[in-house]
């Protein structure tokens, strides 16, 4: 049975002391009684001390929670984690102990699955949609983009890679650092998309400008990369200078669906970004997409899946916590609903990864930096605005690194094409058409 323990005035009126009851004690009140059964049932040893100073749960806890209000005590008897979250957020309960430990409390006081959870009936799809519609603007995202990706420049630096890549890495080998794996996967993507040479390149929503230089660099590509976000678009400008790519390489404040399709590119990447587009325009994304590449070159899109078929967030309030924190307007789609879109786009999908573990691995790595510098991440995100977005970074990262290792979401990479026109000639390797209807070149060693 689980531990009460409760603060009480003594017959002199001293400060109060902690007393300690018995195992098996009868807790008369529902609440405390749910909280104590679900603490019990939890794996990891957990203590919750409630705002009066009663404590319930393990008497050595790996992971507690300190109420600070009564409302966030139905949050925890219910399971609804993402709205805990927010209370953590906003102070309203504090969380102590290791990240890993606290998200495998998280996962087990659960009521269920959050993919199921989050499942609505043919009113919430419609009304989805007409959301989808009406929070993706060029002026609604170009501010959706800034309140995440403008925090800071030297937070995101604590914890990413020195690259400042920002998405799912490629432990091509188990023991990879997460730099190393970050190159790996900047390299994947190079190769699935057969870069060469000379060939015009667009990253759409290139973030620090990782796999623009990369490319570059290493492929020797004439590259240019768009982005929604002024702190990336200054420091990859400044990257470019220093290294003295100007000409070949550029990098645009630019909403995608501003860019010119005069000439069309032999190559697009998109890494992270169509999460940002909204379900009910992902059609019209990947045709601007495809008017973008010339006929026979290709297209990578490599971004988060809905772990679900028919959710476009997690349940138990964990995809409001989401919205609410860290990406504002951000919307998941199933792979499948990501082909189809695709295809209605005129684009027809030759290759498809699932690299779910690979994110969680990545997600791990980046919790575990910034816990290791939360003093350092705490100076630079000052004052109560600063210390919010702290908190919330924090249990956004370590539940999402969760969410990948229990298949609530995913990381897709899809190649793809424009759609086929009758040629007979596809397997023969015509010069023209870049994808070679093989896939061992995407593991041969790069000449």
């Amino acid at each position: 049975m689980y531990h009460v323990k409760t603060r009480f005035k003594t017959e002199t009126n001293s400060d109060k002391v902690l007393q300690s009851f018995p195992p098996g004690l009868i807790v008369v009140n529902p609440l405390l009684s749910a909280i104590g059964s679900k603490l019990e049932a939890i794996s990891v040893p957990v203590q919750l001390e409630m705002p009066d100073g009663t404590r319930v749960g393990a008497a050595d806890p790996r992971v507690r929670f300190v109420a600070h209000d009564k409302g966030a005590l139905a949050h925890l008897a219910t399971g609804e984690v993402g709205v805990l979250g927010q209370d953590y957020v906003e102070g309203r309960v504090d969380i102590q102990g290791n990240m890993h430990d606290v998200m495998r409390a998280a996962a087990e006081m659960l009521p269920g699955s959050p993919v199921d959870a989050a499942r609505g009936g043919w009113l919430t799809e419609l009304v989805r949609r007409v959301v989808s519609v009406w929070r993706h603007s060029v002026e609604r995202d170009a501010k959706q983009i800034e309140f995440h990706y403008d925090l800071s420049d030297d937070f995101y630096a604590l914890w990413l890679d020195p690259r400042r890549v920002y998405s799912c890495a490629y432990y091509r080998t188990p023991e990879m650092t997460l730099a190393q794996a970050q190159e790996a996967k900047l390299d994947h993507i190079c190769r699935k998309l057969r870069l060469h040479e000379g060939e015009r390149f667009l990253d759409v929503g290139a973030g620090w400008g990782g796999l623009l230089l990369w490319a570059a660099e290493n492929y020797g590509v004439d590259a240019t990369g768009i982005t929604l976000s002024r702190n990336q678009h200054a420091y990859v400008n400044r990257l470019i200078q220093e290294k003295g790519l100007q000409g070949r390489v550029r990098m645009e404040l630019l909403d995608y669906r501003k860019l010119d399709e005069t000439t069309p590119f032999d190559k697009i990447s998109s890494v992270g970004m169509f999460e940002h587009v909204g379900r009910a325009q992902l059609p019209d994304y990947f045709a601007k997409l495809r008017r973008l590449l010339r006929p026979g070159g290709l297209v990578m899109n490599h971004g988060i899946t809905a772990g679900g078929v028919h959710n476009a967030e997690l349940g138990n309030g964990m995809g409001e916590f989401i919205e609410k924190y860290i990406f504002p307007g951000g919307e998941l789609t199933h792979v499948s609903h990501v082909q189809e879109a695709m295809a209605l786009g005129g684009l027809e999908a030759t290759d498809v990864e699932n690299l779910r573990p690979h994110y969680a691995r990545t997600l791990w790595a980046w919790s575990d930096q910034l816990e290791a510098r939360l003093d350092e991440a705490a100076k630079l995100l000052s004052g109560e605005s600063g210390a919010r977005s702290l908190r919330a970074y924090r249990l956004y990262l370590a539940g999402c690194a969760m969410a990948f290792e229990h298949g609530w979401i995913a990381l897709h990479q899809i190649v793809g094409q424009h759609l086929a026109t009758g040629r007979s000639d596809e397997l023969d390797l015509p010069a023209d058409l870049a994808y070679p209807w093989r896939r061992d070149y995407m593991y041969t060693p790069k000449a």
